[in-house]
């Protein structure tokens, strides 16, 4: 159990649209226990960080009690927050690999409309990224072939698929050949 307190972790990572509303957000602490609670975090942390030009490098800044990191791109806005006891270059960290991640997702088309046509592949990634507020991935060429290996359907060339994805292919021809 010591193993899993010395971990850094990650309280939410946000994406908001130019207006501050909500593209996707994922939640892992019990600090903001009601959906108005979370939308009111939301609304300070957009509202504080809006007037910032942070379009090259990540920016940190404390919220109560707690760590943003941010970064904006055209009318994206991402945001990772983290304990006022954790490390910041961790948490710019998970930042920058939700960042590229999204940008390698999205084939560098990376504003708003582009971001809710893909948003299965988004939230994907958040969860490559992420379990349970502890950090499992910031590479964001592995995390970018994580989710393309989730996404792609059993009717692409085995080429293109990974070993258990063919296994699976195999088995579901196998079952109809043997049910006819």
């Amino acid at each position: 159990m010591l193993i899993l307190e010395s971990c850094p972790k990650v309280k939410n990572i946000l994406l908001l649209d130019s207006e501050g509303k909500r593209v996707a957000v994922k939640y892992y602490s019990d600090d903001w226990p009601t959906n108005s609670a979370k939308e009111a975090f939301e609304k300070t942390v957009f509202t504080k960080t809006q007037k910032t030009n942070v379009r090259t490098e990540a920016e940190i800044a404390m919220f109560e009690n707690n760590i943003v990191v941010y970064k904006f791109v055209q009318d994206l806005h991402f945001f990772v927050t983290g304990g006022d006891d954790e490390n910041e270059v961790i948490i710019a960290t998970v930042l920058q690999g939700f960042f590229d991640a999204v940008g390698l997702l999205l084939r560098g088309n990376v504003e708003k409309r582009e971001a809710l046509e893909n948003l299965d592949l988004i939230l994907l990634c958040l969860d490559e990224i992420i379990d349970g507020g502890i950090i499992l991935e910031t590479d964001a060429n592995v995390i970018a072939g994580k989710v393309a290996s989730h996404s792609m359907d059993s009717g692409a060339p085995l080429s293109e698929q990974t070993v258990s994805q063919a296994l699976a292919t195999a088995r579901e021809h196998l079952v109809r050949s043997l049910l006819k």
